[in-house]
């Protein structure tokens, strides 16, 4: 481009020939004055002949731009810059663009100009000029454009027009605006339109479009859920299959960052409880850990090869901790963690943090407890991170204090990057699995005069916590940590807690030798003249608490309160005058003793040192579904997440209960007795308890005739249009069944992007699961077969939906109702008279009994239609018992109704019309009064609407 604007190459020239900055700074000077000069002319008389034209404005645009990259500040040129994005010429438009890109910041004024020129790029057929605009949007971002702009974004990204590399910028480039603006994006509303969009052809555009649904699945799970089924299909035809263009073969490995982002995608969601899924995924993470197990010597295949393998650990582990995959991931991760290479290591560690966290068993992990303790001193600060993340995670009651008492070794040599986390996690550790009070104050004090300033105020308001609320410990604490403060050099927050123990507890050890009151006093005293403000205001309130129990120091005590007095510190000065005038009351005197009683014990409550923890690691845009800290850490997080979800609840008690985020908490609520878990809390997305809304079901007349037919018939029409057809073949043997169910393409054109799910609203009393992952494609004019398999385990009153979903021309959804009812599990018994009416008596009236009178209608020769009415009772598999009822016109039945939870449930049925009456009387009655109900309301609806 600069070649052909001599005058910009000469420019350029001129720049980096200049020997100093200040011929640099002349030569910038001069042309910018140029080039006011020309764009001035050009505004006063363009009206009338248009003095510059595009050239001049392309090549003068140029030059600011080259001056801006210099670092030069520009004030001129972004108006000219939206003139050329109007340009036809691809050159002008590219160097506008470019100008708007780089000189206006998001809140620019000039933005509001470029909006309409951007969609007319949009809008045009030409796809450079789409390219040019969606990445002016996605640099830009500004929230805007994103209000204007995204609905454009999203038209071509869906548009069967456009272009594979059109699609795959307008991918990113709504990823970028969701992002930033993510309350701009109706991203629920696009949800199955986006993910019908992995089914493309092109891999890249799958890449850039999981990229999308990755960040709009984290907060939109359900809207996303049928993802989980494209996810398995796309990895099961690139693993299994080899589904995939020889341009997408990374080394031999087929598109691992596809393969990477579709595993990780999986563990957003709970495991599928679709028995069809899961194997098919099992195959998939078996055949990628087979492909790993003997590394190559071509370092290029193992890093990707390495890359898949670990995330498919991580689903693994997700899936099932205890299966025999994640065993054979152990085996294999024992390995990585030996690597000479830095990246596997630090792999290693990580993944095996996540199994700690998740596994019942962590003997293991135990096997490898030297290896794991050596990477601490790793020569990469990220494995010793990740060293030291595994080693939290995998303490447990039986290697805590060999873990503790290492992490406080090699604290001392710590990078000070790491030692505020290990003084958390140590902390953490030392408090839930204490085998004895004493050792945990004494490795907590050690922690503290080790770490130094590196010690959060949580840990040591934890310490004054949880001596206070134990008794027993009282009297050791206030020993041991009098005996750290007689070192030498004593950190201040050892001061700090020493001023806490001894002013409450100081009195128990003041007849022992060595701890009397005076040196008490001149112990902790003597530390003070070292500290800040903040503590010496808490030495006093010791001194006050010493004044009330230790009369024989009070001398020495008022005189530091006379000191404190006049101290230029307001804080202090007003402590000291008040504990002065305190002090300073006769002996006798009870407002002392009352203002210095001993602190009672602190109410139950969540440990601030797990959200200290949580605030410091910090939440990142791929939200996490576990935690470091053991499989205890990670169900207490989840029941904390259902808390969040129901609703504001009270807090659980004890000292290891675990919390999310609590940003919105300062340290002091943990001295206070609030509850610690924030409602903005990090939850687990795989776990969280949200109502799925149904679909929303097809309805017509002939929706409503085929369905109400398929009710008690086993094969049939379900729905018909001009586009599809689907049809319903059916058996049942007991609880289980099976479905047949057939799709037609009844048009000239393939409906892509095919997909089938199904919807279940109570999955504890029936369950649904395809036998094998749908196809993706239905041929022209073909029919297409997949097979249902359905279980039910109690009684049930809802009817699965079926939602289909395809490409034609525009995308297609069609949300029907199964004819899956609590009958199709009955299965027929023949009864005699005798014991038809005997167990008919056992069972007796309501609960167990439900009844319904409606009319009926006579057919043509005034008769009642029995034949009718047979057809619909034994199509409901209820059989008809012949001269049990003493009326020819009444219908018998009886049946057992199969179920896997409940076992067998028997019902019977008496149906009496009256044709004088032209009323027709129902009656069920069974032991179970819930498949009485369900039992009269279908069969009711079918003779009503049949008559």
């Amino acid at each position: 481009m600069a070649a052909n604007m001599r005058g910009l190459t000469q420019f350029i020239a001129d720049i980096r020939g200049a020997r100093v900055r200040e011929l640099e700074e002349k030569r910038i000077n001069k042309e910018m004055a140029n080039i006011r000069k020309k764009f001035k002319a050009w505004c006063s008389c363009h009206a009338a002949d248009g003095n510059l034209d595009g050239y001049q404005k392309k090549k003068y645009v140029a030059k600011i731009i080259f001056t801006y990259i210099l670092g030069y500040k520009v004030d001129v040129g972004h108006m000219e810059a939206v003139n050329l994005i109007s340009s036809s010429k691809y050159s002008e438009k590219q160097i506008g663009y470019l100008a708007v890109t780089l000189l206006m910041h998001e809140n620019s004024d000039f933005l509001r100009l470029v909006v309409n020129s951007i969609r007319k790029d949009l809008d045009e057929n030409n796809e450079v000029s789409n390219c040019l605009a969606l990445h002016a949007i996605a640099n830009v971002g500004s929230s805007e454009m994103a209000e204007a702009l995204s609905e454009d974004v999203h038209r071509l990204l869906i548009s069967p027009t456009s272009q594979t590399f059109v699609k795959k910028k307008a991918a990113l480039t709504l990823l970028r605006l969701y992002r930033k603006h993510p309350t701009v994006i109706p991203a629920a509303e696009w949800a199955l339109r986006l993910v019908s969009i992995m089914d493309d052809q092109d891999l890249g555009v799958v890449i850039c479009v999981t990229s999308l649904i990755m960040a709009l699945a984290q907060d939109h799970l359900d809207a996303y859920a049928v993802c989980y089924t494209k996810a398995v299909d796309r990895l099961h035809r690139l693993v299994i299959e080899g589904e995939y263009s020889a341009t997408y073969a990374y080394y031999k490995v087929p598109s691992p960052w596809l393969q990477v982002k579709l595993l990780r995608l999986l563990q957003y969601y709970a495991p599928s409880e679709d028995a069809t899924l899961r194997s098919v995924l099992h195959e998939v993470l078996q055949t990628i850990m087979n492909n790993s197990a003997e590394p190559s010597r071509n370092v290029q295949h193992n890093n990707a090869q390495h890359a898949v393998l670990f995330e498919a650990i991580s689903l693994a582990i997700h899936l099932d901790a205890s299966s025999p995959l994640v065993g054979t991931s152990a085996v294999l991760l024992a390995r990585f963690i030996s690597s000479k290479e830095t990246n596997v290591r630090y792999l290693g560690l990580d993944t095996m943090a996540h199994l700690a966290a998740r596994a019942d068993s962590l003997e293991p992990l135990k096997k490898h407890q030297g290896t794991i303790i050596l990477s601490l001193r790793d020569k990469d600060i990220s494995v010793r991170r990740r060293a030291l993340d595994l080693l939290y995670s995998m303490c447990d009651t039986d290697n805590s204090e060999l873990i503790v008492g290492e992490l406080l070794r090699y604290l001392k040599v710590a990078d000070y990057a790491l030692r505020e986390e290990m003084v958390l996690k140590i902390a953490i550790l030392t408090e839930k699995y204490a085998n004895s009070y004493k050792w945990y104050v004494d490795t907590i004090l050690q922690l503290i005069s080790a770490a130094g300033d590196h010690v959060g105020d949580e840990v040591w308001y934890r310490v004054v916590q949880i001596v206070t609320n134990t008794e027993d410990l009282q009297e050791y604490a206030a020993k041991v940590v009098f005996e750290h403060l007689k070192s030498p050099s004593t950190h201040e927050s050892l001061v700090k807690v020493g001023g806490y123990i001894l002013g409450e507890y100081g009195h128990l050890i003041a007849n022992d030798t060595g701890y009397s009151p005076l040196e008490q006093f001149q112990v902790l005293h003597s530390k003070s003249q070292f500290c800040v403000a903040s503590t010496r205001s808490l030495l006093l309130s010791t001194y006050i608490k010493w004044v009330n129990v230790f009369p024989e120091i009070k001398p020495q005590l008022i005189n530091i309160f006379e000191r404190y007095r006049h101290v230029l510190d307001a804080e202090l000065q007003q402590r000291a005058c008040e504990f002065y005038s305190l002090a300073s009351r006769p002996d006798d005197d009870e407002v002392l003793q009352n203002v210095c009683e001993e602190m009672p014990p602190f109410p139950p409550r969540v440990s601030a040192l797990i959200g200290r923890l949580n605030r410091k690691l910090g939440d990142t845009e791929d939200k996490r579904t576990w935690i470091h800290g053991g499989k205890e850490m990670n169900l207490e997080r989840h029941a904390n997440s259902r808390k969040a979800t129901l609703g504001p609840g009270s807090s659980a008690t004890g000292t290891t209960t675990v919390t999310g985020n609590t940003d919105a908490q300062d340290v002091m609520s943990s001295l206070a007795g609030l509850n610690l878990s924030s409602p903005g809390e990090q939850s687990d997305p795989s776990r969280v308890d949200s109502s799925v809304v149904a679909p929303r079901v097809a309805v017509g007349p002939s929706v409503e005739k085929w369905f109400n037919k398929l009710i008690y018939s086993a094969d049939g029409v379900l729905y018909e249009d001009v586009q599809i057809q689907i049809g319903i073949k059916s058996r049942y043997q007991g609880h289980l069944g099976q479905l047949a169910i057939y799709l037609g393409n009844k048009i000239s054109v393939p409906l892509t992007s095919f997909t089938s799910t199904i919807h279940v609203n109570d999955s504890e009393a029936l369950s649904a699961t395809f036998a094998k992952i749908p196809p993706n494609i239905l041929v022209p004019r073909t029919q297409s077969q997949q097979l249902l398999h359905v279980e039910c385990k109690k009684a049930f009153s809802s009817f699965p939906i079926l939602t289909v979903s395809f490409l034609a021309g525009a995308h297609q959804s069609v949300s029907i109702r199964l004819p899956i009812s609590v009958t199709k599990f009955i299965e027929g018994v023949k009864l005699g008279q005798a014991d038809f009416f005997e167990r008919w008596k056992v069972i007796g009236g309501p609960p167990r009994e439900a009844q319904a009178v409606f009319p009926i209608t006579l057919d043509g020769a005034g008769q009642l239609d029995l034949v009718r009415y047979r057809q619909v009772v034994s199509g409901n598999h209820l059989e008809i018992l012949g001269d049990v009822d003493p009326n020819p016109n009444n219908l018998v039945a009886a049946g057992v109704l199969h179920t896997s939870v409940d076992g067998k449930v028997g019902c019977l049925l008496r149906l009496e019309p009256n044709r004088e009456a032209k009323l027709c009387r129902l009656t069920v009655r069974s032991t179970s009064e819930d498949v009485a109900a369900e039992v009269l309301r279908l069969i009711e609806k079918l003779l009503r609407l049949d008559s």
